[in-house]
């Protein structure tokens, strides 16, 4: 079996790196496979190459695609000569569907990589896009994958073909994301923090999907009742540089509790020093990779009630309502409160929890199942 992939692009994002991990497998399965970014090749697009897994970059920019473009797509279509297309994320969804016509391909599959559509903070393009491959989802697309049931039921209401739904989640390595005591250490000293120091922890590029504000609201609330916490925040865009997060510190009074770490590769180490991780997501989140990597290590999560993050946590955790900060610091402030003891307790549930649902091996095999029932329905 020979699977094409398309996807919007390959930079550090919760589908891109998805689409490596399953690769990582399938290559293993005697899978061919080829991935052509619609944008660039971007550092997601290097490892996967690194797997032996050829990658083509379109070079589209931010406008409407001009048709030499989808043409060249289709080119590539007819020169890899795929069994299968899956394509990644609303815009991949809608080249791919479209460039398949014309290069008389095989079936196509498309990927929902998202929840709900918030039209005061979504992308207008984006919005546009996902409304236009609703009303084609009867006839270009064989199958639609979500990677959650949330996004499933949105998009059904929204007007996507449901008897073409199926639900696979992401999945994980759970050898290298696992309780590690040397990382927390580590991670510790890095920061200049003591052994014993509380440290909650938000893994996420910057974003307005992931509301960092509402952390930073609620951060300050539980520093104000003496817990003596200490917050790290990681990802695309959240350094020193970043101006907009740099005022909401200051102005919540955190910095000197706040580490701000940017864009890191040792993100299992990260994760496993933390005592609670935190997702703030306000809309959109499909199914989040930091909050099951988290869980992975045995850490318990407060996360906002948006997509699967609730149905994924349940009673290992907190869950809340999104932009509550209120709601928020109080779920942070009852885990501290419980202690170690029971927060391990709870770490332990979680990372039974992912065992048990979400493993890479078992989630890949999903996926290779899927694609047979496409080609042999």
């Amino acid at each position: 079996m020979k699977i094409l992939h398309v996807i919007t692009g390959l930079s550090t994002g919760g589908a891109e790196m998805m689409l490596f991990k399953l690769l990582s497998c399938l290559v293993r399965e005697n899978v061919g496979n080829e991935v052509v970014s619609l944008t660039g090749i971007g550092p997601v697009g290097e490892r996967i190459t690194d797997l032996g897994v050829k990658v083509h970059a379109l070079g589209m920019g931010r406008a409407l695609p001009s048709p030499p473009k989808l043409f060249s797509l289709a080119r590539m279509m007819r020169e890899a000569r795929p069994d299968i297309v899956h394509a990644w994320m609303y815009h991949a969804n809608l080249l791919a569907g479209l460039a398949a016509k014309f290069a008389r391909s095989p079936p196509v599959i498309w990927g929902i990589r998202q929840s709900n559509l918030d039209p005061r903070l979504s992308k207008r393009s984006t919005i546009l896009t996902a409304r236009l491959c609703a009303r084609l989802s009867t006839r270009l697309p064989a199958r639609i994958l979500c990677c959650s049931a949330v996004a499933r039921d949105v998009h059904v209401a929204l007007g996507y073909a449901p008897e073409k739904m199926a639900v696979i989640p992401n999945g994980f390595d759970l050898e290298r994301f696992r309780p590690d005591g040397e990382a927390r250490v580590a991670v510790r000293r890095e920061l200049g923090i003591g052994d014993d120091a509380p440290l909650i922890g938000l893994v996420a590029r910057f974003d307005p999907q992931k509301d960092h504000r509402s952390f930073i609201r609620a951060a300050a609330r539980l520093l104000e009742s003496g817990t003596g916490a200490h917050f790290l925040l990681c990802g695309e865009g959240i350094d020193a540089d970043n101006r907009e997060l740099g005022g909401w510190i200051k102005a919540g009074g955190i910095g000197a509790n706040c580490h701000l770490l940017g864009l890191r590769e040792d993100m299992a180490g990260i994760t496993a020093a933390l005592d609670i991780a935190v997702s703030s997501s306000a809309f959109g989140e499909g199914f989040s990779n930091a909050v099951a990597e988290a869980m992975a290590c045995g850490v318990p999560c407060v996360v906002t009630d948006v997509g699967d993050s609730g149905l994924m946590v349940e009673d290992t955790g907190r869950v809340v309502a999104p932009k509550d900060s209120a709601a928020l610091g109080e779920a942070m402030a009852g885990l501290l409160g419980i202690g170690a003891e029971g927060r391990a307790r709870l770490g332990r549930a979680a990372r039974r929890r992912i065992e048990e649902n979400y493993s890479l091996p078992d989630i890949a095999a999903r996926h290779l199942a899927f694609y047979r029932e496409t080609l042999s329905p």
